[in-house]
């Protein structure tokens, strides 16, 4: 294959082919990745996208693989994973930091709520990365991202690299431009927090991540939230009434714990958690008439 042959040569970073996505999923489900990579740095990730434009390729780039739902058959052609190399963090003033897309989100949180900056604390528990969060707008607590981010800058698939505004990434409920119109990798974003008590910015993170652990079942492998809450109702409270709490096919079980919530049970498919959605959609819409849309993003082939 004379794409994995380039990619191999440019010795940009570690590169493996028909890589298994329950390797790199929160839910631990998925098929291979027909060619999976892990950038060394930014100027690495370039080289890897000229080469994928070049072969015409399909590509996606995921993070610590939460909020993903990998289809069984795996996913065909590159599949870009960010991590170390593309996490950097580096402070511009005390309130403004400019951070890396592999850059875990809950140790950025945590670190900066033990400088006393305030606005990112409702992030303190969730597992992603930051790349992943600027995509998905990702919240919690009444927040989001979009609420301290002041700009990203983004590797499109033409190989251009912007910076886009707060207002240019199209911020909305769980959602960016990234997800709507422009396909494209978060490499940096500059968030600016507020300066604050330090003792009482680990005190509302710390409170936010007991809640998560006391509520939600992140000792299980699961891809967290799975529908978007059809405001001004949520997911899990509909779910838990129409008696679905527990509810399991084959592997995949609706979690007893919390409703909007699909856990592995150890040996669940792909297939499984799909027939477990549909289960809930058509469940809900019978008995309430209302139609449930997934907040989980699902790829690959059957």
């Amino acid at each position: 294959m004379k794409l994995l042959d380039e990619l191999k040569a440019l010795e940009v970073g570690n590169v493996k082919i028909d890589e298994p996505m329950s390797k790199h999923t929160t839910i631990k489900i998925g098929g291979p990745a027909e060619i999976f990579i892990e950038p060394s740095n930014v100027e690495a990730l370039n080289k890897i996208m000229e080469v994928i434009q070049k072969h015409k390729s399909p590509w996606r780039a995921i993070g610590r693989g939460s909020n993903l739902l990998v289809k069984d058959g795996g996913i065909e052609g590159v599949v870009i994973k960010l991590g170390k190399g593309v996490d950097r963090l580096e402070w511009l003033d005390d309130q403004t930091i400019q951070v890396g897309g592999g850059f875990s989100l809950v140790s950025l949180a945590t670190q900066l709520s033990r400088n006393g900056l305030h606005g990112i604390q409702f992030a303190g528990g969730i597992p992603g990365s930051v790349g992943g969060a600027v995509y998905m707008n990702a919240g919690a607590h009444g927040s989001d991202i979009s609420q301290i981010l002041v700009k990203a800058r983004i590797l499109f698939e033409d190989g251009t690299i912007e910076w886009l505004s707060n207002e240019e990434m199209e911020f909305s409920y769980r959602t960016s431009v990234l997800q709507t119109k422009r396909p494209g990798i978060v490499l940096e974003a500059v968030f600016r927090l507020v300066e604050g008590c330090k003792d009482q910015a680990l005190e509302e993170m710390k409170k936010y991540k007991d809640y998560r652990r006391d509520t939600q079942p992140w000792s299980s492998p699961c891809a967290g939230s799975i529908f978007r809450n059809p405001l001004p109702n949520y997911a899990g409270k509909l779910v838990e009434e129409a008696g679905l709490k527990g509810h399991r096919i084959g592997g995949a079980q609706i979690s007893e714990l919390h409703g909007n919530f699909i856990v592995n049970t150890g040996n669940a498919t792909a297939e499984d958690v799909l027939a477990l959605i549909q289960h809930v959609k058509d469940t809900i819409y019978d008995k309430f008439k209302i139609r449930m849309e997934t907040e989980v993003e699902i790829i690959g082939k059957k």
